[in-house]
């Protein structure tokens, strides 16, 4: 067992773990100058002055969209005598209409933020202090589907380009859910004249270039070989081209190989990394889910512990489950919440965005099953799955329906 005077002793292994930590934003970008380049260009008309069109960027977890909009905020705050104005606001954070106006209002007057205004306060301050000299507010809302009340969100802040005389206001929204807009309000999409960014998976190519570049700057001279971080990018590719997946696994290795005394990063620890990372990446990405996703796949957990009214297929080592069954378990589940299940149009798209996600696999049934069915697998332990579920939404295992 490691002594406090054994964690102060500097470390074999890491130069800079700062470097390997998946918030870090290097001063290159691999593999997404092209979106790096689309993003420069929606916001350039703010810092000409001029309104620009909301933008909106989509893309599976850790696919660099953040990273991308960080760099490009870090960019325009180098560049001198911009009346463009940046608040980047974290929606899991402040998930609702108040706490947005809110946090925008802190970061440009704290003073008058801490007083205690509502919302339609809030709303003619920032107005006024838009219109005063002209400012070009660039609101980034990361995760923004998140928002509880977003149609008002929405709705507001595409009212100041209407309330004003000059200046003006554009947004840029970040989001894993490519159809989050399917359930704004008419009158909220009807306000909004955006461009959109779709950001496809990183391929091990660009991922082993993204760990060559960081194990660089993170870990000391000739402690990790080409051969591990190919075995990284490898192995991030298989569970979606996640690159703070692949981080997460290079930091964990070179933890373990410094635990255990090790001179360099072994192919040992990394195996036993990428495992350990695994179960963390997992909560990662089922804790953004939107509520509806996260029951649906509530439910194939459950049928693909338990079963249910109809038999479980297997062929000895996978289960695969009705579709049907899960939707009727989704509904139920929804109904004892006291919540409104979404239709089945719905459901169908909840699967197929939880696919991409890499959670579940769904295949069309074949020969010998009656009828023309989707079959669906859980990709991850369904304890796990369960586990992460359970704390998120509904707090204590013992209010949980079944």
């Amino acid at each position: 067992m490691q002594t406090l005077s054994d964690l102060l002793v500097e470390s074999k292994i890491f130069a800079d773990r700062e470097v390997l930590s998946p918030h870090y934003v290097p001063k290159k970008l691999i593999g997404r100058q092209k979106e790096i380049n689309q993003i420069e260009k929606s916001i350039a008309p703010a810092l000409k002055g001029e309104r620009g069109r909301n933008l909106f960027i989509y893309g599976l977890t850790g696919v660099g969209k953040t990273s991308c909009v960080r760099y490009v905020i870090d960019e325009v705050k180098g560049i001198p005598n911009t009346r463009a104005r940046i608040s980047y606001v974290n929606c899991r954070i402040y998930g609702s209409r108040y706490k947005v106006l809110n946090k925008i209002i802190t970061d440009h007057l704290p003073t008058y933020a801490k007083r205690g205004y509502g919302a339609v306060d809030l709303y003619e301050k920032l107005t006024n202090w838009i219109e005063e000299d002209n400012k070009i507010l660039v609101i980034v809302l990361d995760e923004i589907d998140m928002i509880k009340d977003l149609d008002d969100l929405i709705y507001t802040l595409s009212r100041i380009n209407s309330d004003i005389r000059a200046g003006g206001v554009a947004m840029v929204g970040i989001s894993n859910n490519v159809s989050f807009k399917d359930s704004l309000d008419p009158r909220s999409l009807s306000s909004l004249y955006e461009s959109e960014i779709v950001f496809s998976n990183y391929n091990a190519t660009e991922l082993f270039d993204i760990l060559k570049d960081r194990s660089a700057k993170g870990f000391r001279h000739g402690v990790i070989d080409d051969e591990v971080l190919r075995f990284i990018a490898a192995t991030s590719v298989k569970g979606g081209g996640d690159a703070r997946l692949s981080l997460k696994v290079l930091s964990k290795a070179g933890e373990l190989s410094d635990d255990e005394g090790q001179q360099r990063v072994t192919m040992e620890s990394t195996k036993e990394a990428i495992k350990l990372a695994e179960g963390d990446i997992v909560y990662d990405v089922v804790s953004t889910l939107p509520e509806h996703q996260r029951l649906v796949l509530y439910s194939v957990a459950l049928l693909t512990q338990t079963g249910g009214s109809y038999k479980k297929l297997t062929d000895g080592v996978d289960t695969y489950l009705f579709s049907g069954e899960i939707y009727s378990r989704y509904k139920s589940i929804t109904e004892n919440l006291h919540k409104e299940p979404k239709g089945e149009r719905w459901y169908r798209k909840y699967l197929y965005e939880l696919e991409m996600q890499g959670l579940i696999a769904a295949f069309e049934s074949g020969k010998g099953i009656r009828g023309h069915t989707k079959l669906i697998k859980l990709l991850y332990p369904a304890d796990k799955i369960r586990d992460c579920i359970e704390k998120d939404v509904f707090g204590m295992s013992d209010q949980v329906p079944n």
